[in-house]
């Protein structure tokens, strides 16, 4: 086997893998980049349909940027107005909760869980203490967020205005009879990856409205709390939202024990449709993966970079699938020429 006639393979392999690494050895710089990405990859149609009316394509870029902070920040607000105040009554309410689970049938006769939930609430009781001396850390810590947003925003300008410039330049650093094939390649992972962030934005959404007006129409407290938990998680294949469902099931035990059973039919019969109905509609085939191998990466992403790698285990899992599925299918139709190349 001639290794030079992979020579495309190889390289386009280290080079995800040096970049796949980079999110261990230089988490902070990975993350921005990434989120910049999603971010062009989420506002890039809006630029392409300004641009067919004729706007300059930076004066697009630069409108589609403004109307996402506009949009980014009237949800915060929405959010501040409702979400929060109600936040912190149930952090404010969360030890009578507790306490209230602990008297729960299934709870009370099990030793280990009741010192887990014990433990739960000296947590809980210690956090004002916790706050009031993180506070300094929170200013500096607020003030780095701030300017990873600031930066996010600049880089995601010049990915819109100059995606297609940056792409080609990449190519370009390739063997020229490879280019098509690498530009084809980033075209692929591009799609696939705008179609995982839209449609997961998507799936939260949906999920967030469904959990809201189920817990105002049963009479449940905190539904603005548990439908942005719900929806966020959705972002944490599998294990986020049965998370969010656990959560949401034991707060209805402690508030209205006869809903305890309605609850969860509900938060199974929301889950099977999101995953067997809407994510598939949205998805398709185009993004096919095994939930083991999304429950694993889910795991092992945690496990390297926290919360962070959780949100990020679903995007490496396509990145990798889809380059190793590029470069199987070049060995083969490699071999495939050098058969039909043998004399006979």
């Amino acid at each position: 086997m001639n290794l030079s006639n992979y020579r495309t393979s190889i390289i386009l392999g280290v080079t995800f893998t040096l970049l796949l690494s980079t999110f261990w050895f230089f988490p902070d710089l990975a993350f921005i980049i990434f989120l910049s990405l999603l971010l062009q990859l989420l506002l890039e149609p809006a630029v392409d349909f300004l641009e067919r009316r004729r706007i300059p394509r930076t004066l697009a870029a630069a409108l589609a940027i403004l109307a996402f902070i506009l949009v980014l920040f009237a949800m915060v607000s929405i959010i501040s107005r409702s979400v929060v105040p109600s936040f912190q009554r149930f952090v404010v309410e969360l030890p009578n909760i507790g306490a209230s689970m602990e008297r729960l049938p299934l709870f009370a006769d099990v030793d280990f869980v009741q010192e887990e939930l014990a433990n739960i609430l000296d947590r809980v009781r210690s956090l004002g203490a916790e706050i009031l001396g993180a506070s300094l850390s929170f200013l500096f810590a607020a003030f780095g967020k701030v300017m990873d947003f600031v930066i996010i925003i600049f880089v995601s300008f010049y990915l819109l205005k100059d995606g297609e410039q940056i792409k080609l330049w990449l190519a370009g650093l390739f063997p020229h009879a490879a280019r098509v094939r690498v530009i084809g390649l980033f075209n692929t992972l591009l799609k696939a990856l705008r179609v995982y962030i839209c449609s997961q934005l998507v799936m939260c959404f949906i999920t967030g409205v469904v959990v809201f007006a189920y817990f105002k129409l049963m009479g449940l407290p905190y539904a603005s709390v548990f439908a942005l938990l719900s929806g966020v998680s959705e972002f944490i294949p599998v294990l986020g939202p049965t998370a969010a469902s656990a959560l949401g099931i034991i707060m209805t035990a402690s508030a209205a024990r006869e809903l305890t059973v309605q609850t969860a039919l509900f938060y199974v019969a929301l889950t099977q449709v999101n995953h067997n109905v809407v994510y598939p509609a949205l998805v398709g085939k185009s993004l096919h993966l095994h939930p083991v191998a999304v429950i694993l990466g889910v795991v092992f992403g945690g496990e390297l970079l926290g919360a962070a790698g959780m949100f990020l285990a679903v995007p490496f899992i396509v990145i990798v699938k889809i380059v190793i599925t590029d470069i199987y299918r070049d060995q083969k139709e490699q071999q495939a020429g050098e058969h039909c190349a043998l004399p006979k």
